[in-house]
C-alpha cells in the first residue's frame, strides 16, 4: 500500500514537472526534443540525392509503442505526413535535387495531442539543367504559324520560359511544369536564329538557367504586295483632282476574303475595301504629305508608301491692326493679305478676303482692308482668302480695346500724421495697364509711377508740415494720348501729435480738504480722439483711463478723504501714437472746516477751564497767606539811607498736615549797604537808583484743604524797601513792592483784603 502512494505521488509531481507527459494510465511519455538534419549537407548541387532525417527523443514508461505523426514543412509550407509507431527517425528523401527543392525545412512531431516542432534548415541547390528549343518546321512563309516547344529536363516547381529571336525577347510564358508550347509567327523575311531560357522561382528567389540549343528558321517572302498609285503625281496645285488607287498585285484566289486592304493619309484613313480602293480628292497644300496603301493578310502586313508635293495656289492670309493699341470706339484698320501666290495659275485680283464672323462692324475699305470703331469688349476677328473654290483661314486676331483711364481717385492709405511720411495712393476703377500716374501739389509735380500689372498701387510717400498742407494734393493719371483727368484735392484728417500736456486741479490745492469733490483735468494741443489715463504714484497701472473727442477731459474724486493724498499726474496719447506727460501734482487733503471749528472750540473750552481753575486756586492762595500774616520791617537803628530786606522762608510740610497747624516762622533781616563813608554822598548823586533793602521773613502757611497735597518745600517772598536817596520823608512816594515767589509763580503782594475760602466749615489756625 505505501508503495502505491508513493508511485502515484511521483506520478502526479513526474506529471507537474514534465508538460508533455502523458496521461495514458497505461503509458506515460514526454518528448525531450526535435531535431532535424540534411544529408548530405545543406549546399548541394543539382542532381544529388537529399535525405531530410527528423529525430525526436521521446521518453516512455511503457513498454507499448506510441503513435507518433511526423510532419515536414518547406518554407511554412507542409509537404510530407507520416504517422507511425517506430521510434527509429523520420526520412524524407529528395532524389536528384533540383533548384526547386531548395528552401527552410522544419519537422514537427505529434504524440496524442503533445506537438514539438524543431528548428528550421536551409536547403540551398545550385545548378538548372539546360533548356532544349524544337521547332515544328525550318521553313515557313511570312505569317505562316510555327509552333515552339521549350522543356527544362528535371525541373519541378513553377517556372518562366523565354523565347528569342535573334536576340530579342518575343514571348513569355508562365508554367507550372518543366516545359512550355507556344505559336510564333514572323513577318520579317530571311533567316531568323531562335532560342530559350527559362527561371525557377523560389520563393523569394529567382534561378536563371543557361540559353538553349539555337534553331534556325527560314522565312519566305509572300507573292501577294500593296500597290499604291496617284494621278497627277507631280506639279500638283492646290484645287486640281487627284485621283488615288491602292490595290494587290499576285493575289492568288485562295487568298480571297483574308486580305484586306487600307488608304490613309497620316493619321487620316481615306478608305477601305477587301481588294482594290479608289480615292478621289482636291489637293491642297496640306496634303503635301506620305500616302499609305496598307495589306493585312492574317498577322502579314504589307505596306507601300509615296508622298505628292501640292503647290500653294496662295498663302494662308495674316491679319493685321491698324494702330496695333486701339482704345473703345477709336477708329481702327484691320488688313487681311496673302503673302504669296501661283502666278501662273492665279492672278492676285482673283483672290478676295472677306472677315469672320460677318457682324463684325468693320466695313470694307479696299481687297483685304477693314475699318470701323473699336467694340467696347474684347472681340476675335478672322480673315478669309478664297480663290477657284479654295478657302484658306488666317489665324485669330484677338483685338482687346483699351479703356481709357476713369478719373483717379486720391486717399491716405492709414493714417495722415503732421511731420511724419504718409503713404498717398492714387487709383482709378477702370483703365487698361499701363497707367502712369502723378502726384501733384498745386499743380507743381511732387513724384510719378507707373502701374504695370494688375493689383499693383501707385503709392507716393509725402511728409506735411502744416494740416492745410494735405488739401493741396492731387493726382492726375494717363494711358492715352489725350488729357489726363485729374482728381480732386485729397481731403483727409492730418493728425496733430499731441504736445503740453497739463493736469489743472479743481478746487485750487490749498483749499483742498475732506469732503470736497475733486476734479483732476488732463488737456493736451493736438487732434482727438485721444486716449487720456491717470496716474498716482506707487502704481504703475493707471487709475482711470478714458478716451474722449475732446482736448480735455477731467477724472473726479468725490467725497475726498485723507487717504486721497498723494502725487497725480497724466498721460495722454492720439492715433499719432506719441505718449505725453503731465507734471506731477501733489495734493494734501486738509482736515474738514466743522472738524478744525470743532478742536477750536474744544480747545477754548480747554483753555477757558483752565483760566477759571487756575484764577480760583491762584485767588485761593493770596487769601490765605494775607490773612495769616502781614509783616512790617524796619531796621534797629534806621537810616535815612538804609534800605532794608525781608526775606520770607515758608517751610512748610504740607504731608496731610492738620489744619490750623502753626509753622515755625524765622524770620532775618540784613543789610546790603556798608557803612557810610565820605564818599557815599558823591556815589548817591551819581545814582538816582533807589537803596533796596531785603528781609528774609519765614512765617507759616496754612495748609489750604482746598488744594491738592504740595510737595515739601521752602516758599521765599521778597519784599522791597525803597529808601528815597533824599530820606525817609520821601519814601511814601515811592511806595513799596512786594514779590512773591510762591511754587515757581510770581503774585504782587499789595495790600488786598481778604479773600475767604471756600472752605467755610473748616476750623480756624491758631497761633
Amino acid at each position: 500500500m505505501g508503495r502505491f502512494l508513493l508511485l502515484l505521488s511521483c506520478t502526479l509531481v513526474s506529471d507537474y514537472l514534465h508538460p508533455w507527459r502523458g496521461t495514458n494510465a497505461q503509458t506515460m511519455f514526454t518528448i525531450r526534443d526535435i531535431s532535424i538534419s540534411l544529408e548530405p549537407g545543406s549546399d548541394v548541387m543539382r542532381g544529388t540525392n537529399v535525405t531530410v532525417r527528423c529525430q525526436a527523443l521521446v521518453s516512455s514508461s511503457g513498454t507499448g509503442p506510441l503513435s507518433r505523426e511526423y510532419t515536414i514543412f518547406k518554407d511554412g509550407v507542409t509537404v510530407y505526413t507520416k504517422t507511425t509507431s517506430s521510434s527509429g527517425d523520420l526520412l524524407y528523401r529528395l532524389p536528384d535535387a533540383r533548384v526547386s527543392n531548395a528552401g527552410k525545412y522544419k519537422c514537427k512531431i505529434n504524440i496524442e495531442g503533445k506537438q514539438v516542432t524543431s528548428e528550421a534548415k536551409k536547403l540551398t541547390v545550385t545548378g538548372l539543367s539546360a533548356p532544349l528549343l524544337h521547332l515544328n518546321n525550318a521553313v515557313v512563309s511570312e505569317g505562316e504559324e510555327v509552333t515552339a516547344r521549350c522543356t527544362a529536363p528535371g525541373e519541378t516547381g513553377s517556372i518562366i520560359f523565354y523565347f528569342y529571336d535573334d536576340a530579342k525577347e518575343i514571348l513569355e510564358d508562365r508554367v507550372n511544369s518543366n516545359q512550355s508550347e507556344v505559336k510564333l509567327r514572323f513577318n520579317t523575311v530571311g533567316i531568323h536564329k531562335m532560342y530559350c531560357t527559362y527561371t525557377v522561382l523560389v520563393t523569394p528567389f529567382f534561378f536563371r538557367s543557361d540559353k538553349s540549343n539555337t534553331v534556325t528558321i527560314s522565312v519566305r517572302e509572300l507573292s501577294i504586295t500593296p500597290v499604291l498609285e496617284i494621278s497627277p503625281y507631280s506639279n500638283i496645285y492646290e484645287g486640281d483632282t487627284i485621283d488615288i488607287t491602292c490595290t494587290i498585285r499576285d493575289l492568288m484566289p485562295a487568298m480571297h476574303g483574308n486580305v484586306h486592304l487600307y488608304l490613309s493619309r497620316g493619321t487620316q484613313l481615306l478608305s477601305r475595301g477587301d481588294t482594290n480602293v479608289n480615292h478621289s480628292m482636291i489637293a491642297l497644300a496640306k496634303d503635301s504629305e506620305e500616302f499609305e496603301c496598307r495589306l493585312e493578310m492574317g498577322n502579314v502586313v504589307k505596306v507601300d508608301t509615296k508622298k505628292i508635293l501640292v503647290t500653294e495656289l496662295f498663302s494662308v492670309p495674316t491679319l493685321s491692326m491698324s494702330p496695333s493699341e486701339v482704345f473703345q470706339r477709336d477708329h481702327m484698320t484691320l488688313s487681311c493679305r496673302s503673302d504669296s501666290f501661283a502666278s501662273e495659275r492665279l492672278h492676285r485680283d482673283e483672290l478676295s478676303y472677306s472677315l469672320d464672323p460677318p457682324e463684325s462692324l468693320l466695313l470694307p475699305k479696299s481687297t483685304g482692308v477693314f475699318s470701323g470703331k473699336a467694340l467696347l469688349y474684347e472681340f476675335n476677328y478672322t480673315c478669309i482668302a478664297q480663290a477657284k473654290g479654295i478657302r484658306k483661314y488666317s489665324k485669330p486676331l484677338t483685338v482687346i480695346p483699351k479703356v481709357t483711364v476713369s478719373t483717379p481717385r486720391i486717399s491716405v492709405v492709414g493714417r495722415a500724421v503732421l511731420g511724419r511720411p504718409i503713404k498717398v495712393l492714387c487709383q482709378s476703377d477702370i483703365g487698361s495697364l499701363p497707367i502712369n500716374y502723378t502726384l501733384l501739389k498745386e499743380y507743381e509735380i511732387l513724384s510719378t509711377a507707373s502701374v504695370k500689372m494688375p493689383f499693383e498701387q501707385a503709392l507716393f510717400t509725402v511728409t506735411i508740415h502744416q494740416p492745410d498742407e494735405i488739401n493741396k494734393l492731387m493726382c492726375e493719371a494717363k494711358n492715352s494720348p489725350g488729357d489726363p483727368p485729374l482728381s480732386k484735392r485729397l481731403v483727409a484728417t492730418v493728425v496733430v501729435p499731441l504736445s503740453h500736456p497739463t493736469l489743472t486741479v479743481i478746487p485750487v490745492l490749498p483749499e483742498i480738504a475732506e469732503g470736497d469733490h475733486l476734479f483732476l483735468i488732463c488737456g493736451v494741443k493736438g487732434t482727438p480722439p485721444i486716449t487720456f489715463k491717470w496716474y498716482r504714484d506707487g502704481s504703475n497701472n493707471p487709475i482711470f483711463t478714458t478716451t474722449s473727442d475732446k482736448n480735455n477731459t477731467d477724472y473726479q474724486i468725490q467725497a475726498l478723504a485723507k487717504g486721497d493724498s498723494g502725487t497725480y499726474y497724466c498721460e495722454a496719447i492720439n492715433h499719432a501714437n506719441n505718449v505725453v506727460r503731465s507734471a506731477p501734482v501733489t495734493i494734501e487733503v486738509r482736515l474738514a472746516l466743522w472738524k478744525k471749528a470743532v478742536i477750536v472750540g474744544f480747545c477754548l473750552l480747554m483753555v477757558s477751564v483752565l483760566v477759571v481753575v487756575i484764577v480760583l486756586c491762584f485767588r485761593s492762595k493770596r487769601g490765605k497767606r494775607e490773612a495769616a500774616a502781614e509783616l512790617s520791617v524796619k531796621p534797629s537803628s534806621p537810616k535815612s539811607d538804609d534800605s532794608l530786606t525781608v526775606i520770607l522762608t515758608h517751610d512748610t510740610e504740607v504731608n496731610n498736615a492738620a489744619p490750623g497747624k502753626v509753622e515755625r516762622v524765622d524770620i532775618s533781616v540784613w543789610s546790603e549797604r556798608p557803612p557810610a563813608t565820605a564818599n557815599d554822598e558823591e556815589s548817591s548823586m551819581v545814582s538816582n537808583e533807589p537803596d533796596v533793602e531785603y528781609t528774609e521773613v519765614v512765617h507759616p502757611q496754612p495748609a489750604d484743604p482746598c488744594r491738592a497735597p504740595l510737595k515739601k518745600g521752602t516758599e521765599t517772598v521778597y519784599s522791597e524797601l525803597q529808601n528815597s536817596p533824599h530820606g525817609a520823608d520821601d519814601h511814601h512816594g515811592y511806595g513799596s513792592v512786594e514779590y512773591a515767589d510762591l511754587n515757581g509763580e510770581q503774585h504782587e503782594m499789595n495790600h488786598y483784603p481778604v479773600e475767604h475760602s471756600n472752605c467755610q466749615d473748616l476750623p480756624v489756625p491758631v497761633d
